[in-house]
């Protein structure tokens, strides 16, 4: 199974833990929200938050409810309504419609753009929103986190071969409003030469001469393994150096078996 393949299954088995949990959620502009009181039912209310941070609720008028979660809504209501209305107010607020929290997803997807955050999403859910990684995504993604209180932004690294191959949930982390995600194109190593499959292939962590030429569906019967060299660009120049199997390779090198004397 091809990383792409592994990648759309994990997306699709993963996909039932990570409902959205709106006690999480802080609200914003934009978000639809109803609002009931038990046993009554005359203050039934849905309503939209406005520019403002602002809900009009019967009984306790403008309710300033952006950047609070549902449950402190809830509690905030509910100390409105007891002062001198209700004994005792149960309220329950629901999210009907998500559309304040909002980021950016570009680089490798099939669909890049701007998506609107309904709840908690985690990074693999922001992918399968933008269609799925493509055949040329690198194997890491940079999340950029937008800090309000301060004017340096942070960033974050993700292991997307370890989280979408492996399975390494700790990697899958939660996408925050102001998030802008990259996923770049995958570095290619080239092989030439006396293999089975001479072309470009896609640099993985840690990969050696032996794993390139493995890839390109190993050395042809004629081939001289021994003799492998590498071409690599340095301050814009080609070298060319004689290898070992074990030695690392990186993006753009290109590996030449020869072909043996005998």
């Amino acid at each position: 199974m091809n990383f792409i393949t592994a990648a759309m299954c994990l997306l699709m088995v993963l996909a039932a833990p990570f409902l959205v949990h709106a006690q999480d959620y802080r609200l914003g502009e934009g978000d639809l929200i109803k609002v009931t009181v038990y046993e009554n039912p005359d203050l039934t209310t849905s309503a939209r938050i406005g520019g403002d941070g602002k809900v009009t609720l019967p009984l306790a008028g403008e309710v300033k409810v952006s950047g609070l979660t549902v449950r402190e809504i809830e509690e905030k209501v509910t100390k409105l309504l007891s002062d001198g209305y209700l004994v005792n107010p149960q309220v329950t607020v629901f999210v009907e419609e998500y559309h304040s929290n909002k980021a950016t997803i570009l680089g490798e997807v099939n669909k890049p753009g701007l998506y609107e955050l309904a709840g908690n999403i985690t990074i693999l859910e922001i992918i399968s929103k933008a269609g799925g990684l493509t055949v040329n995504a690198g194997d890491t993604a940079f999340v950029k986190h937008k800090n309000p209180d301060s004017q340096v932004n942070s960033s974050q690294e993700i292991n997307l071969k370890q989280l979408m191959e492996k399975g390494d949930l700790s990697s899958n982390i939660q996408i925050q409003d102001g998030d802008s995600i990259f996923v770049p194109t995958a570095g290619l190593v080239y092989v030439t030469g006396e293999v089975k499959n001479p072309g470009a292939y896609k640099v993985e962590k840690g990969m050696t001469v032996m794993k390139a030429i493995t890839m390109a569906g190993g050395p042809t019967d004629v081939a001289a393994p021994g003799r492998t060299e590498l071409i690599r660009k340095s301050d814009g120049k080609e070298k060319t150096y004689r290898v070992e199997m074990g030695d690392p390779v990186i993006p753009d090198d290109v590996i030449s078996v020869p072909e043996s004397y005998f």
